[in-house]
C-alpha cells in the first residue's frame, strides 16, 4: 500500500492490535531494566548519569494522576505542595509482591547517624495497606524535610512495585514547579524546587516527560519552555497533555491542544501523547472506571482523530517502555566508556594515596614503594623509555614536560645552534656580501653578532698585531695573537651556555615535581622536595656548574691548544677558495669578461702567454703585515670551529649527561629510606584525616562502579538481542524534519487508524539491495480495501505516521 493510496482515501479495514503486549514484557526487557535499577540501587547514579524516564511539570498539572495511571498506585493529589523531593517508580510485570519502599541517600552530605536513619526506613508493604501519604509523610521527616530549615531533599523516595498488569518501567517523579509562594512554601523555596528539577532536565541520558495541563493557558506552564531550553533539538523530550475534558468543546483551546498533541506547534522528536485523569468529582472511583472514561473520551468528539498510540494510558505504558528501553540500548557504549574512565580515576587516586599508614612500618613500606616508583620513573625519563602511562600523550604540553630525554635533546641542540649562530663577537664577511643580503633569523636576539667586513677586520688586527710586535721576522706573527683574537671572538659562550643551562634546569625541576605528583599526595610530595630532592637538585647544579667553568676556563684564559688535524685543513682550504676567487678575478680581466659571469663561450683569442702566467701568479702581498694579518685570522677562525664543537660537546656529554641526568633516579632511592629515623618517617609520610576520607571515597566509588561493570557487561548481551526486535509501537508523526545522521535519514510513511486490521506477515523489505545497519525486524500490514475512509482524504492525520528509513543512496525500507 503506497503514501498516495492513503492519501487518496482508500477504504482499509484494519483492528489494532494490543501493542502493551508486544515485546515490552518480554525477559530481556525486564533484564535490561533491573540492571539498571540495580545499578542505580547501589549509588551508581551519584558517579555516571543513568539513562531514566523523569515525569516534571507545574504543581497541580496532573502528574501524580499521571503515575497514578501508569502504575495503578493511589497517589496523594492536592493543590499545594505535594512532593519535596524525588520519588523513583520501579514497575515490573510478575507475580503480585509486597511493595518493597526505601530512601536512597542524595548527594548531600551526610553524618553517620543521618546515614542510619535513611536506611532504616526501607519497608515492605502490600498494595492493599500501602498508604502513600503517610510513607510520604515518614519519608520527610527521615529525610530530615521540615517547613522551618529544610524544605526539599536531594534524596529518592524508591518504590518497586511488581504485579501482573505492570509494564517493565521505571519513572522518577520531580517535585512541581511553582511560580509565587504560599503560607506552605516560601519564595526561596521557588529556586530550590527549580534548581533540583532541571539538575535532572540537564542530564543528557534522561528522557523528559513534559507534564501540561489543558486546564491552563500554555504559554504561561514553565516546564516546555524550560525542556525546549535544555533539550534544544527535542531529541529527548516527549510531552504529555493532561485534563484535556476541562476544554470547552469546539474552543480555539481545544483546537490549539490537539494540534499541539499532533505535533504541529511545539515539536518534539518523541511527540505528545494525551491522558484523561480522574477528576476531582470522580476521585473514588475505580481504575478500571478510569480507564473505561478515558477510552469514551477520546472516542468522541474532536480527539478522536488523535491517532489511539499517542492518547490513552493504554498505549502510554508501552510507549514509555520503549522510549526508555532504547534510551539505554542507545546510552549503553558511553555509560561504559564512562564507567572505565572512573574505575581508572579511582584507582590513580587510590594508587595515589597508598595504603593506610598510621604505623611506622606502614610509612616506612608507603615511602619504600614511593621511592621505587621515583627511582623507576626518573630512569624511563632520562632513558627515553616512555612506555610508563604516567607519560600520557607527547601531544600535550604536560606529556611532553615529563619525556626528560625528548626536552633535553631540543634544548641541547637548540643551544648547539645558538652557539653556531650567537657564539661569536664578529661576523666576518667578504667584502662582496652586502650587509643586507639575508635575513637572519636571530636578528633580534639583543647578543647577536656584529657583522664587519673581512678587509676591516684585517685593519683591526694590524693594529693588535703593530701593537703586540715582538723578535719575530716581517710577515710572521707572534702565536699569542691568535689566542687574543680568539679570546675576543668567544665572548658570547659564557653567556649562551648559562642560559640554556638554565633551562635545562628548569625542565628537570618540572619533570621531577609532575614525577611526585604522580607518585603521592600533594602533602608527602613537598615534604620529600624540602627534605630530599631540592637538596640533592641543588648538590646536582652545583656540581653542574662547576663543571661547565673547568670546560670553559681553558678558553677563557692561556693560549689555544689543539692537535686537531682539522685545524691546518681549515686554514688550507679557506686560504685555497681565496686564491681560487683572485684567480677567477684575474681572469675574468685578462680576457675582458664580467666579474659575474659564470661560463663563457668558446671562441679563438690570440694572448701572451707569459702576460697569462704572470696574472695568474703575481698576486702576491707587497704588504708583508697585511699577509701576516690575514693567515693569523685564518687560524683563529679555524681555531673557533675546532674549539666550538669540543665546547658543546663536552657541555652535552660532560656536564649536562654526567652531572645532572645521570645521578637523576638517584635523588631519592630505597636505600636512603631505611637510613630515615621514626619521627622524620612520620613527619613525611603520617597520613591527613583528609586523606583517609579520600581513600574511603574512591575505594567505595571504585567497588561501585567495578560492580556496574560487570552487570553492564552482562547487560549488553541483553541490549544486542533487544536491536534485533521488532519495534512493538508506531509512534505519532514528528514534523521536526530530517535527521542529522547522514547514514540514517527518516521520513514519514501513513499508517491506518484504529479501525483497519493487521495481519502479521513476514518481514518486509522493499529495498533489499541495501539496508541500514542491523535494522529491527517489521510487521508487515496487509490491507484488505472493504470499508472505512479516513475523516479527511485530502490529507491522512500525520498523527498516524509511522517511521521509516532512508540510506544514503534513498533506499527505503519499511520497519
Amino acid at each position: 500500500m503506497t503514501d498516495k493510496q492513503l492519501a487518496n482515501g482508500v477504504n482499509i479495514n484494519f483492528s489494532m492490535p494490543d501493542v502493551s503486549s508486544i515485546h515490552l514484557h518480554s525477559n530481556d526487557t525486564r533484564n535490561l531494566l533491573d540492571v539498571v535499577d540495580n545499578l542505580r540501587s547501589q549509588g551508581i547514579n551519584r558517579y555516571i548519569d543513568l539513562p531514566q524516564i523523569i515525569v516534571c511539570g507545574e504543581q497541580s498539572s496532573g502528574k501524580s494522576s499521571v503515575l497514578e495511571a501508569i502504575s495503578g498506585l493511589m497517589f496523594p493529589s492536592k493543590d499545594n505542595l505535594c512532593t519535596r523531593f524525588a520519588t523513583e517508580l520501579i514497575l515490573r510485570r510478575g507475580p503480585p509482591a509486597p511493595i518493597k519502599i526505601r530512601i536512597m541517600p542524595g548527594s548531600e552530605q551526610r553524618s553517620e547517624s543521618e546515614l542510619q536513619r535513611l536506611a532504616d526506613f526501607g519497608v515492605s508493604v502490600s498494595h492493599q495497606d500501602l498508604r502513600l501519604g503517610e510513607v510520604i509523610e515518614s519519608a520527610k521527616e527521615a529525610m530530615g524535610i521540615n517547613d522551618a530549615d529544610k524544605v526539599f531533599s536531594s534524596d529518592i523516595l524508591r518504590l518497586e512495585v511488581s504485579g501482573p498488569e505492570q509494564p517493565h518501567l521505571t519513572l522518577v517523579d520531580l517535585p512541581g514547579l511553582f511560580e509565587a509562594g504560599s503560607s506552605s512554601q516560601s519564595d526561596a523555596d521557588i529556586d530550590t524546587v527549580k534548581s533540583l528539577v532541571l539538575s535532572y532536565m540537564e542530564r543528557p541520558r534522561s528522557i523528559i516527560l513534559a507534564v501540561v495541563s489543558a486546564k491552563s493557558e500554555f504559554n504561561n506552564q514553565s516546564i516546555t519552555r524550560y525542556a525546549r531550553k535544555i533539550d534544544t533539538q527535542g531529541l529527548r523530550t516527549l510531552g504529555l497533555i493532561t485534563k484535556p475534558d476541562t476544554l470547552d468543546e469546539g474552543s480555539d483551546s481545544e483546537a490549539f491542544y490537539i494540534r499541539l498533541a499532533q505535533n504541529k506547534d511545539v515539536k518534539f522528536r518523541l511527540g505528545w501523547h494525551v491522558l484523561r485523569n480522574r477528576d476531582y468529582a470522580s476521585r473514588n472511583s475505580s481504575l478500571q472506571e478510569r480507564h473505561r472514561a478515558e477510552e469514551q473520551f477520546f472516542s468522541t468528539g474532536a480527539w478522536k482523530s488523535l491517532s489511539p498510540t499517542s492518547v490513552g494510558v493504554h498505549s502510554l505504558k508501552p510507549r514509555l517502555g520503549k522510549i526508555l528501553k532504547d534510551q539505554i540500548t542507545a546510552q549503553l557504549p558511553a555509560v561504559l566508556n564512562q564507567i572505565q574512565d572512573g574505575i581508572q580515576e579511582s584507582k590513580n587516586i587510590l594508587n595515589l594515596l597508598g595504603p593506610s599508614r598510621a604505623t611506622f612500618s606502614e610509612q616506612q613500606r608507603y615511602l619504600l614503594q614511593i621511592s621505587q616508583s621515583f627511582s623507576s620513573l626518573v630512569k624511563a625519563a632520562v632513558d627515553g623509555s616512555y612506555y610508563d602511562p604516567y607519560f600520557g600523550s607527547a601531544a600535550t604540553a604536560e606529556g611532553y614536560q615529563k619525556r626528560l630525554r625528548a626536552v633535553l635533546q631540543n634544548t641541547l641542540s637548540e643551544f648547539a645552534e645558538a652557539m653556531r649562530r650567537r657564539g661569536y663577537t664578529f661576523q666576518i664577511v667578504d667584502e662582496t656580501i652586502e650587509e643586507s643580503a639575508e635575513e637572519d633569523p636571530w636578528e633580534n636576539i639583543r647578543s647577536r653578532p656584529k657583522r664587519i667586513t673581512r678587509r676591516n677586520y684585517l685593519s683591526k688586527v694590524k693594529t693588535l698585531l703593530k701593537r703586540s710586535r715582538g723578535r719575530e721576522l716581517p710577515g710572521t706573527f707572534d702565536p699569542l695573537i691568535i689566542g687574543d683574537l680568539f679570546h675576543e671572538q668567544r665572548k658570547p659562550w659564557a653567556a649562551l651556555v648559562d642560559e640554556y643551562m638554565e633551562k635545562i634546569i628548569s625542565a628537570i625541576y618540572t619533570a621531577i615535581h609532575a614525577t611526585l605528583s604522580h607518585i603521592t599526595t600533594s602533602s608527602t610530595k613537598e615534604e620529600l622536595l624540602r627534605r630530599f630532592i631540592h637538596p640533592g637538585l641543588e648538590r646536582l647544579t652545583s656540581d653542574l656548574r662547576i663543571k661547565v667553568q673547568d670546560i670553559l676556563r681553558p678558553h677563557e684564559t692561556g693560549h689555544p691548544i689543539t692537535y686537531n688535524h682539522y685545524l691546518t685543513e681549515t686554514v688550507q682550504n679557506a686560504q685555497d677558495q681565496r686564491f681560487r676567487g683572485e684567480v677567477r678575478k684575474s681572469l675574468s680581466e685578462f680576457f675582458g669578461y664580467g666579474q659575474g659571469a659564470s661560463s663563457h663561450k668558446l671562441i679563438e683569442y690570440p694572448f701572451e702567454l707569459n702576460s697569462l702566467i704572470d696574472t695568474l701568479v703575481g698576486k702576491h702581498k707587497a704588504d708583508m703585515d697585511e699577509y701576516a694579518c690575514s693567515t693569523a685570522t685564518d687560524f683563529m677562525e679555524a681555531y673557533y670551529k675546532v674549539a666550538l664543537k669540543k665546547v658543546i660537546d663536552d657541555i652535552s656529554v660532560l656536564a649536562v649527561e654526567a652531572c645532572l641526568m645521570i645521578p637523576l633516579p638517584t635523588l631519592f632511592a630505597p636505600e636512603m629510606v631505611l637510613d630515615i629515623g621514626e619521627e622524620e618517617v612520620a613527619a613525611i609520610a603520617a597520613e591527613e584525616e583528609h586523606s583517609a576520607e579520600e581513600r574511603a571515597r574512591s575505594t567505595e566509588k571504585l567497588r561501585v562502579l567495578e560492580n556496574g561493570l560487570r552487570e553492564l557487561k552482562t547487560m549488553q548481551e541483553y541490549s544486542s538481542a533487544l536491536t534485533d526486535q521488532p519495534s512493538a509501537i508506531p509512534y505519532p508523526a514528528s514534523d521536526i524534519g530530517e535527521s542529522s545522521h547522514e547514514d540514517v535519514l527518516e521520513e514519514e510513511e501513513p499508517v491506518p487508524p484504529e479501525s483497519l486490521e493487521l495481519e502479521l506477515a513476514s518481514p518486509v523489505i522493499e529495498a533489499p539491495e541495501e539496508l541500514p545497519p542491523d535494522p529491527p525486524t517489521a510487521f508487515a500490514i496487509v490491507a484488505h480495501p472493504t470499508v472505512q475512509p479516513f475523516e479527511s482524504p485530502e490529507s491522512p492525520p500525520t498523527s498516524y505516521y509511522r517511521k521509516k528509513k532512508k540510506s544514503k543512496k534513498g533506499v527505503t525500507s519499511d520497519f
